[in-house]
């Protein structure tokens, strides 16, 4: 862009070498597909396994959390005294 723009041959060594540096990036990616492969199957392992947490996190935020007060007394009943 630089050199469409500025007419100078700083800009179109500049804008060469950025377009070098992009080809560079699609190729390393390219030879990277085995990579690629191994990140996708990572990114189902831990999809799958943050469904798994949430549920444990749950059942752990029920399990310690105060009980909830009961209206009803327990033990014995003393007669009143009338």
């Amino acid at each position: 862009m630089a050199a469409s723009v500025l007419n100078s041959r700083r800009a179109i060594d500049m804008s060469i070498y950025v377009v070098r540096a992009f080809i560079r990036l699609r190729e390393t990616a390219a030879g990277h597909t085995e990579l690629l492969a191994k990140l996708q199957v990572i990114e189902r392992t831990v999809g799958r396994h943050d469904t798994e947490l949430k549920d444990v996190l749950e059942l752990l935020r029920r399990t310690l959390a105060p009980p909830q007060a009961s209206s009803r007394r327990i033990g014995f009943r003393l007669p009143s005294k009338t």
